[in-house]
Parts: C-alpha cells; sequence; structure tokens
C-alpha cells in the first residue's frame, strides 16, 4: 500500500485509526521526529493477538514516555518446527482496535523479508539465565530466536524503554541481560502479570482451552500460592515442590517443570536463604500450553 503522511510524524499508513509502519525506515523516521521533540518512546514488542494484558503494556509504556510503539510479528525464528507457528492466532484488524481505544501512538507490522531479508545470517549466542534447564529445556532454539528479534526492534526503533509482561518470567530475564550486555541502550521494564479473575494468567494461547480444560486451568496459580507460602512457612523445599507437582499431574495435567529458581539468575535454589524465589511453572492441558510464575 501507498505510505501516506500521518499525525505520528513520519511516513505511515493509517488502519483503523492507528498509524502502522511497515518498515524501519518508516518507524525510525518518526521516532527521530519524536525525540527531536523532546519526547521519551516506549515499545511493546507483541506478537499480536492482543489482550488486556497486551493493553495493560501499553498503560504502563504510557507512563514511562510520551510516545509508545507496538509491534505485531510472529516471529518465526522462535518456533520450532514441530510449534504452533502457522496456527498462532492473527488478529491484526482487531488488535489495531484495541491499540486506538487504549492511545497507543503507532503499531510496527513489518514482514518477515522485512525482518530477515535475504542473507540474513546473524543470531544472538545466550548464556545466563536462558540456558538454566527451564523452558531451554523444551524448546531449545527458542530463546536465541526470541533474543534475536528483540535486539533487532530495539535497535530498529531506538526507543527508550521497552516493556515485558512478567508471565513470560524466564523471557523477561533473557531479554533484560542481553539489553544490558550488549549495551543496546534501552530499558527494560517489567509488568506484573495480568490475571483472569480466576487467576489464570492471561495468554493468546488461552483461547484454545476447551471450556473443560479452560475451568481446570486456574489450578495451576492455587497450587503455585500453596507452595508458595509452604516455603514461606519454612517446610522442606524439595518436598513442598515434589508434592505440588503431584498436585498439577494428578488433576490432569502433562507437567514440564515446576521449580523454586533463584528471582534474579534463575539458578536452582535449595532453602529459602538462598535469596529471593521465583516459582516458574510449564504445563501442558489439552493440546494447550501454559506457563505461570509467582514470587515467594
Amino acid at each position: 500500500m501507498r505510505a501516506e503522511e500521518s499525525s505520528a510524524g513520519g511516513k505511515g499508513r493509517k488502519v483503523t485509526g492507528i498509524t502502522v509502519f511497515e518498515t524501519v525506515a518508516a518507524m525510525r523516521e518518526a521516532v527521530a521526529g519524536w525525540h527531536a521533540a523532546g519526547e521519551k518512546v516506549a515499545l511493546v514488542p507483541t506478537m499480536g493477538a492482543l489482550h488486556e494484558g497486551h493493553i495493560a503494556l501499553v498503560s504502563e509504556g504510557q507512563r514511562h514516555a510520551k510516545r509508545v510503539i507496538v509491534t505485531i510479528f510472529v516471529n518465526p525464528t522462535q518456533f520450532a518446527p514441530h510449534e504452533d507457528f502457522k496456527k498462532y492466532p492473527r488478529t491484526f484488524d482487531d488488535d489495531c482496535a484495541k491499540l486506538v481505544a487504549a492511545g497507543a501512538d503507532a503499531v510496527f507490522f513489518p514482514s518477515v523479508e522485512e525482518m530477515y531479508p535475504a542473507g540474513f545470517a546473524t543470531r544472538v549466542l545466550l548464556l545466563g539465565p536462558a540456558a538454566v534447564g527451564l523452558e531451554d529445556r523444551f524448546r531449545p532454539t527458542h530463546f536465541e530466536g526470541v533474543a534475536t528479534v528483540c535486539c533487532k526492534l530495539f535497535t530498529q526503533s531506538r526507543a527508550d524503554c521497552a516493556i515485558f509482561g512478567e508471565k513470560d518470567y524466564q523471557q523477561l530475564k533473557v531479554v533484560t541481560r542481553m539489553a544490558a550486555d550488549l549495551d543496546l541502550g534501552i530499558r527494560i521494564i517489567p509488568l506484573a502479570t495480568i490475571r483472569e479473575a480466576d487467576g489464570l494468567a492471561m495468554s493468546s494461547r488461552n483461547r484454545y482451552l476447551s471450556n473443560e480444560h479452560r475451568a481446570l486451568a486456574p489450578l495451576l496459580q492455587r497450587v503455585m500460592q500453596d507452595l508458595a507460602a509452604r516455603i514461606r512457612n519454612r517446610d522442606d523445599l524439595f518436598k513442598a515442590v515434589a508434592d505440588a507437582q503431584n498436585e498439577i499431574i494428578t488433576a490432569g495435567f502433562e507437567l514440564d517443570y515446576l521449580e523454586a529458581r533463584h528471582a534474579e539468575t534463575l539458578a536452582p535454589v535449595a532453602s529459602l536463604a538462598d535469596g529471593p524465589i521465583r516459582l516458574i511453572l510449564a504445563a501442558r492441558i489439552g493440546s494447550t500450553r501454559l506457563l505461570d510464575n509467582i514470587a515467594v
């Protein structure tokens, strides 16, 4: 489509009332204008299929910056061949309508070719919180893909800060570490997990749950809350974790992991004395894989 001047500055096209940048050049032109006017810019990276949790990220961005850009890009490099890249929900028009209502300033909606042009041959190599035997044990190439696309989005946008939810806690730690280690000049701001009324962490994948599985899903958070209480009560950590794992499995979930980890390094811990603890979980019910975590 032909680009047109937009009120956001730079070149972009209007979709349901919001400026959409489809190229890095258009986004950078707008951001340069905002920075020249003394305005800070926040970035909210997403893969679309937006829900209230994403809108909360936009609101958090508005607390820290005058302008908020939301990226919508279903990133192929973070999906393994057997995962749901093709069926990942794509609801662009609905997403834009929600962002208009939330007051976002622009959307970055690049094509795969814009992000990974012919000859693209670079990936971010990760250690630290990306290699601790949690999500990386089940999805060994996932965080390389996440870190690579986030590194590109940060440098492409030249934003002052980026907002990430705590629901994908290991991802948050990976991206925070990468931004610091590579001196990317962007501040990573975390936002507490946004939950449904019954405690289930909001996720774009929740729409895959059957009615029966949706009714069962909040058990995960309740089990973690009970486990956190036991740990705070100085119960034996290994027994408490094992009991919680068994409860989840008995309820019908396929449990990938439920572990107590150091909240910053994600290293294993043996007791409450080892430092701040985060309980981190991944479990599958039916065809849907759910992630969650809470602080102890």
